[in-house]
């Protein structure tokens, strides 16, 4: 019996509160208790990445009177990074809307299969607490305790699939 949020994964073979993913770069699974390292991991990967394609900018500006064709291999690392760092940085956003709506990947995929989420409409996140408590709860609270959440109640899902007010945004009810 696999408590919400729970997904069993077959790569590692054991139970994932909170699964996000199994990472093939890391070879294990993304969930509650590594989610905010991976995302500090994609974040530091992006500051990399743009830094040395400064430093390749910063070079190839320096030889500019050099025939091109003797920085070429810099020219084909430099494309290369630039794709990595599309990559990287639209990772980055597509993670930072999961955390900002207390969603896993998997969550958002696979919603029509998961029970506890198909008859939820699209634009409702169930679990979500707030942008604010989200962001404190992934970046504070969620290597300290494993917690299990519990299902909201039809009159939480309701609240939360009506738009928001100005009223809402005063009394803090978005974040």
């Amino acid at each position: 019996m696999q408590p919400p949020r729970a997904k069993h994964c077959h790569d590692c073979d054991k139970c994932v509160l909170q699964f996000d993913h199994h990472c093939v770069w890391l070879g294990t699974c993304i969930g509650q208790g590594n989610h905010c390292r991976f995302w500090c991991y994609i974040c530091e990967e992006t500051a990399l990445c743009l830094w040395t394609g400064i430093l390749y900018i910063s070079y190839l500006k320096a030889n500019i009177s050099r025939a091109w064709w003797k920085d070429a291999v810099m020219i084909v690392l430099l494309i290369t990074l630039s794709i990595s760092l599309i990559f990287l940085l639209l990772l980055l956003i597509f993670h930072s809307y999961l955390i900002l709506t207390n969603q896993t990947t998997y969550e958002l995929v696979r919603r029509r299969r998961i029970p506890y989420l198909r008859g939820i409409p699209e634009r409702v996140y169930p679990f979500s607490k707030g942008v604010c408590t989200n962001l404190y709860d992934f970046c504070c609270a969620q290597g300290s305790i494993y917690k299990m959440e519990s299902l909201p109640t039809a009159q939480e899902i309701q609240e939360k699939s009506r738009p928001y007010s100005c009223l809402d945004v005063v009394t803090c009810r978005c974040c």
